[in-house]
């Protein structure tokens, strides 16, 4: 049931992240506002495939 994805950075597009979710419960993207350590800063992480 639960699949792992990586999360990305919008900014810079690297993975920073992983995590795993439900496919049947959430049916869409996942995003999250997270510190990326690249950029310094809190932005956006959407999923990515792992």
């Amino acid at each position: 049931m639960r699949d792992l994805i990586g999360l990305a950075c919008d900014t810079c597009k690297r993975r920073n992240y992983t995590s795993s979710r439900n496919k049947k419960r959430q049916t869409e993207k996942f995003a999250i506002k997270k510190f990326c350590p690249s950029c310094r800063g809190h932005t956006m992480h959407k999923e990515t495939k792992v």
